[in-house]
């Protein structure tokens, strides 16, 4: 049994029952990843699944022309929902995942995913609780561009920035928020621009500090 493991789950994952995470701790193992490493890349197979359980993973949808577009956040505690899929089914992955911050994560063997399914139903809610919390985010996202302006999504980007960080203070470039967002720099400065006008947020070199609560 791997004693780090089995106290990361302990510590992090209290939803799990005692006998699962003994045997995570036996089956798992921990993989770590630098800033800016790729966890997952388009037309990927899986060997494993993952539980984050340090750092920050951005996941994101990159076209044939290499334009990419933001998803969604994987945070500590959590797992990624499409490598959960994707690994169950021996799909390939339609979506890339980079680490935004040194990360780690313990993965779990496919081979074993039907048989924690059946065994832990701790594991059974758990995938399918993460299946749902993503499925919501997706909807956030599709509702983001089905329905708002580009000054609303971005808002509402910022605003999703600051709650998964936990901080005011954003280390990002405009180029950065453009690539999230499918546009380009001039419109994210522009925008940007007008908000910091509006004392919303107050615009540093490579940071942004949002003023007020940002709701779209």
């Amino acid at each position: 049994m791997n004693q780090e493991i089995h106290q990361i789950l302990t510590d992090q994952f209290g939803v799990f029952e005692p006998e699962l995470i003994n045997t995570l701790a036996d089956i798992g193992t921990i993989k770590s990843f630098e800033e800016g490493d790729e966890l997952m890349r388009t037309g990927q197979y899986f060997k494993s699944t993952m539980l984050i359980v340090d750092g920050l993973v951005k996941l994101y949808r990159e076209d044939d022309e290499s334009n990419e577009f933001f998803v969604y956040f994987i945070e500590p505690g959590n797992a990624c929902a499409l490598s959960m899929v994707c690994a169950s089914q021996q799909l390939t992955s339609e979506v890339m995942a980079k680490a935004l911050k040194p990360t780690k994560a313990i993965l779990v063997p496919i081979e074993q995913m039907d048989e924690l399914m059946l065994k832990y139903k701790s594991w059974y809610y758990f995938v399918l609780e993460t299946y749902r919390s993503r499925f919501e985010e997706l909807l956030s996202v599709v509702d983001a561009i089905a329905f708002k302006a580009m000054d609303d999504r971005l808002i509402f980007y910022l605003g999703k920035q600051v709650d998964t960080l936990q901080s005011n203070l954003i280390s990002t470039t405009h180029q950065e928020i453009a690539t999230d967002l499918n546009t380009s720099r001039e419109v994210i400065s522009r925008l940007l621009k007008k908000m910091e006008q509006k004392r919303m947020i107050k615009l540093h070199r490579n940071k942004i500090e949002v003023l007020e609560e940002l709701h779209a």
